[in-house]
């Protein structure tokens, strides 16, 4: 740990199975013709989740827009646009993996862009080892992007995460938490002013969901805990989002308890409700969350909590690099044909549609690098040459810092800064900006 200065089926599908299973990295890859590259995702369009899901693909569409329209000298691999084939997942990881095999084995895309959600993402990696298709930027944090590539080990791992694992996040959420002087009031943006550091032995509380997500980041937090020689100031409670009965419990152990301080590992629905409940019963602890909750939709805007709420997060639009990579992104969501004006506009500062550009702009980058150092006029496309082009160097992330898959890193981002819920505005103010980052030391 240290602080820095600088800068988130049938018999004939089986047939299919086999035959693209035998087939190595090194040999042609399939999802490429002599006009488009076919990428595919599944992606949550309907239900709860589909605020998440359908402006990450609303902004993912809009940027391939963009590309397509320009001129075929400067496009990549010979001038080829991008198509991307996209299904309704439902949040589901049955409906999921049978989606990810049609788009891996019928469609025969080339790579996945923006492989979606807890359910689906950890549905599939196994399915992703075994094939070796390409997976460029996982919308989740699940711990298994980087344990099943540290059993596998190497450059060629195809799996490629940008998101910060949830491992990382718990880690840098404990850190922030236990190191830095963060409680308390603080007002105007928050960078200007200290608050206060927690006591040595003040208890800490954690609510976790009993899924990849909450399980996944409190193992990371438990981890940082024990660093830094704090594991008796935990306070752990499994939570479960559908009952509200167990959500006012868990509120009002935390309160019984007398915790100073509260984390809740948890994806974007249970963490609305259990701070819903937190701010029913009383709670007056400082609440610390995951970067999948740094959106205003992950807060009830008619409750002004009366405690302080932070949030990780790895997206920059404040400083001057980060607010001319926000224009690029609004350019490219304006460049979406199938979205009316006042979608684009809601795009505009929507975080998941940020996310869903970050990640076709990763794949971007790793084209460009294939372009200029691999790509030659008649030869075949091939998914090492790529996945290699992928890990050639650090990749600038859009609003963000770099993400490294050189040397078989597969962590994703781990620099994230510190935001801080400003109810009456119902939006966010900086608690710890890119100047003052937690970076974590890799294992």
């Amino acid at each position: 740990m240290k602080l820095i200065k600088k800068l988130l089926l049938t018999a004939a599908m089986a047939l299919l199975v086999v035959g693209l299973a035998s087939c190595k990295k090194e040999e042609a890859a399939q999802g490429i013709d002599d006009e488009w590259i076919y990428i595919g995702n599944t992606a949550t369009t309907s239900g709860p989740s589909s605020a998440v899901g359908v402006p990450f693909n609303q902004a993912i569409e809009g940027r391939i827009a963009q590309y397509n329209a320009l001129p075929a000298e400067e496009r990549y691999l010979g001038g080829r646009k991008i198509k991307l084939i996209t299904y309704d997942d439902k949040f589901s990881a049955d409906t999921g993996l049978l989606l990810t095999e049609k788009l891996i084995y019928e469609d025969k895309v080339f790579a996945l862009v923006g492989h979606f959600g807890t359910p689906t993402v950890g549905a599939t990696i196994d399915l992703m080892n075994e094939t070796g298709i390409p997976m460029v930027y996982a919308a989740t944090g699940i711990n298994d992007l980087y344990t099943a590539e540290a059993r596998k080990g190497g450059d060629g791992w195809s799996i490629m995460p940008v998101q910060p694992i949830y491992q990382t996040d718990g880690r840098i959420m404990a850190a922030r938490l236990l190191k830095e002087k963060v409680h308390g009031s603080l007002t105007g943006t928050g960078v200007d002013t200290m608050g206060a550091a927690l006591d040595s032995k003040a208890k800490v509380g954690v609510l976790y969901t009993n899924d990849d997500a909450g399980k996944g980041i409190l193992d990371g937090i438990k981890e940082e805990f024990e660093i830094l020689k704090r594991t008796e100031s935990l306070v752990e409670q499994q939570i479960d989002a559908t009952s509200e009965s167990n959500l006012n419990a868990a509120a009002l152990k935390m309160k019984n308890e007398g915790v100073e301080a509260i984390i809740i590992a948890a994806n974007q629905a249970p963490f609305k409700a259990m701070l819903s409940a937190l701010a029913r019963n009383g709670n007056t602890a400082d609440v610390f969350s995951s970067y999948v909750n740094a959106d205003p939709t992950a807060f009830d805007t008619k409750l002004t909590y009366n405690f302080n709420v932070y949030v990780n997060a790895w997206v920059d639009i404040l400083s001057e690099k980060g607010q001319a990579a926000a224009a690029n992104y609004v350019a490219a969501v304006n460049a979406n044909p199938n979205i009316d004006d006042v979608t684009k506009f809601a795009l505009y500062s929507n975080s998941f549609g940020i996310a869903g550009y970050i990640a076709i702009e990763v794949f971007l980058a790793g084209l460009a690098e294939y372009d200029k150092n691999y790509y030659e006029e008649g030869k075949d496309v091939t998914w090492s040459d790529f996945i290699a082009a992928m890990s050639a160097n650090p990749i600038d992330i859009p609003m963000g810092s770099t993400v490294d898959f050189s040397d078989g890193k597969r962590w994703g981002i781990a620099n994230m800064s510190l935001l801080r819920y400003d109810s009456t505005a119902g939006a966010f103010v900086l608690a710890r900006d890119f100047e003052e980052l937690v970076d974590i030391e890799k294992k």
